[in-house]
C-alpha cells in the first residue's frame, strides 16, 4: 500500500476467496486486540467495521515508520494485557526479540497483524492456507470496486471534503446494508456505538473523529 504521513486511509482487507475469516465472538475480540497492540503507534483510528468475511479501516497516519523499539514495547504492554485478561495468571509472558535496530513500517506490521490472526484461526478450526487476500487495500479519497460508494466521489481526505463523511458512514453502515442490524449502533463490532456514546472504547480517537468530520 502506497501509505503516508499525516493523512488519513480508507484501508479493508477480506477473506481469501471471499471466504469467512470471523467465526465467534472470541475471533473478533482477539482481531480488536491485534489491531490495537499492532495500529496504535503508527496513528489513530477513526473507525472500524468487522464484518464476517472482510474489515474496514478509516486510519489516520502520522508516521509510516517508526523504531522498532518504540513499536515492539507498545505491543508487548499491549499482548501481555490481552493474555492477562484471556488466561488470568496463567499465562506465558511476550517477550520481543533483543537488539531491535532500526525501523519498522505500517505495511510491515499489518502483514504481521493478518498473518498472526490467520495462524490462530488456523490452528484454532484446524485449517490452513491465506485466510485474508495477500494484500490489503488503501485508498485517500478513491474507491475501487470493492466498495459500493459512488465512484464519482473523488478527492482526497481533508476537513474541506465530504468523502470523509461518505466513507465513515459507509464502514458504519456495513451491517445495516449486509441485513444484519437495523441500525449501525445494534453491531457490536464497529465503532458506531463509540460515537454513539454507547460503548466507551479506547480502540478509536474519537476526538480525531469528530475533528475530521467536522462535528462536535
Amino acid at each position: 500500500m502506497n501509505l503516508f504521513d499525516n493523512q488519513t486511509f480508507h484501508i479493508y482487507n477480506q477473506g481469501n476467496n471471499g471466504q469467512q475469516v470471523f467465526y465467534d465472538d472470541k475471533d473478533y475480540e482477539l482481531f480488536l486486540w491485534k489491531m490495537k497492540a499492532c495500529l496504535l503507534p503508527f496513528g489513530d483510528l477513526v473507525a472500524y467495521c468487522l464484518m464476517t468475511n472482510h474489515f474496514h479501516w478509516l486510519f489516520h497516519v502520522r508516521k509510516v515508520s517508526i523504531d522498532k523499539e518504540e513499536y515492539y514495547a507498545h505491543y508487548s504492554k499491549v499482548e501481555n494485557k490481552r493474555r492477562r485478561v484471556t488466561y488470568d495468571t496463567k499465562f506465558n509472558e511476550y517477550k520481543p526479540q533483543s537488539n531491535l535496530r532500526g525501523e519498522i513500517s505500517l505495511n510491515e506490521v499489518i502483514g504481521i497483524l493478518l498473518s498472526s490472526y490467520s495462524k490462530s484461526i488456523n490452528r484454532k478450526y484446524q485449517m490452513s492456507g491465506s485466510v485474508f487476500r495477500k494484500r490489503c487495500k488503501a485508498n485517500d479519497g478513491w474507491v475501487d470496486g470493492f466498495n459500493t460508494i459512488d465512484e464519482r466521489v473523488i478527492g482526497k481526505f481533508g476537513l474541506d471534503n465530504g468523502y470523509i463523511f461518505t466513507c465513515f458512514q459507509y464502514i458504519h453502515n456495513n451491517p445495516v446494508d449486509a441485513g444484519m442490524v437495523r441500525e449501525a449502533i445494534e453491531y457490536k463490532y464497529s465503532s458506531a456505538r463509540d460515537y454513539a456514546g454507547i460503548r466507551k472504547g479506547t480502540l478509536v480517537n474519537i476526538d480525531l473523529g469528530k475533528e475530521l468530520l467536522n462535528f462536535i
